[in-house]
């Protein structure tokens, strides 16, 4: 059998019909995608994703999803392991990442790929644990209900307030996609948090999970798994929300994987200390 040369790769958008084929390989990896993530990822920026094709097949893929005019996220960064070590994933990286423009990128990095990561100018800001493991018996806190349509403005700010870039398409089609759970937090109408959980290849996964204090965010994740008890559950919390780590390791997870959250520039200031679950590794 002839390997196939970098220069045989033909890199091209990919479209939402591709989407089975990149969760895929994610799944593969242990990555536990979301069942219903495609659509929400593409609305945010439809021509954000990347497929590798050698005679058609495809061989390789990446997103870089633009949040705006300063910032993009790059993630599902995979090669077909049987293609891999032949220049595929560089040049896919390359040819993907001139989507970006100017912006900083960021991307959550797995353990394996953080030294090429500095080598193409990515800076560590800081470790991501992602907590696995059966969800408590909880009862649903006092002070938490399902978002509702009239919730979207003020959700959109305090998502936006919560992360380095506004992103409007994704948090609408996020909170209302198919198995998606949707709550906030309020207190004397005032909105201090609100999570998402969401049903993955394996296992449940909470995400995001913004909260004002750690008893907003208890009360949410109480919430979220409330009707999950007895089940597999995941969470990737920052690890500098000391109250995020202690959060989870209360709710009985333990660490089952890591990333890094690294940038190549500065991104704007965002309340870091609200981010108790990050969204999703692949845009942020």
């Amino acid at each position: 059998m002839t390997s196939a040369a970098p220069q045989d790769l033909v890199v091209t958008q990919a479209t939402l019909a591709d989407w089975p084929v990149i969760s895929g390989w994610a799944a593969a990896e242990g990555w536990n995608p979301g069942l219903s993530d495609g659509p929400a990822f593409f609305a945010q920026d439809p021509e954000g994703f990347f497929l590798g094709r050698i005679d058609g097949e495809p061989a390789s893929a990446i997103s870089v999803v633009r949040h705006g005019p300063d910032f993009a996220f790059l993630g599902c960064y995979l090669v077909r392991p049987d293609l891999r070590g032949r220049g595929h994933g560089l040049t896919t990286w390359k040819t993907a990442l001139a989507h970006a423009g100017n912006r900083t990128v960021g991307l959550d990095g797995v353990v394996a790929q953080q030294d090429n990561y500095r080598q193409s100018g990515f800076r560590l800001a800081h470790r991501t644990v992602r907590f696995t493991g059966t969800a408590p018996e909880r009862a649903t806190p006092a002070g938490v209900r399902p978002t509702v349509p009239a919730d979207l403005a003020a959700l959109t700010g305090y998502d936006s307030a919560c992360h380095p870039a506004d992103r409007p398409r994704f948090l609408a089609a996020w909170l209302t996609a198919p198995g998606h759970r949707a709550l906030v937090r309020e207190d004397g109408g005032r909105l201090t948090g609100y999570g998402v959980i969401r049903p993955g290849h394996d296992t449940l996964r909470v995400g995001p999970l913004f909260a004002d204090t750690a008893d907003d965010a208890r009360a949410l994740f109480d919430a979220l798994t409330a009707d999950a008890a007895g089940r597999e559950v995941a969470i990737d919390v920052p690890e500098p929300n000391a109250a995020g780590v202690t959060l989870a390791e209360q709710a009985g997870l333990r660490p089952s994987f890591e990333t890094a959250r690294m940038y190549t520039g500065p991104v704007r200031a965002y309340a870091a200390q609200r981010v108790f679950g990050v969204t999703t590794l692949e845009l942020g």
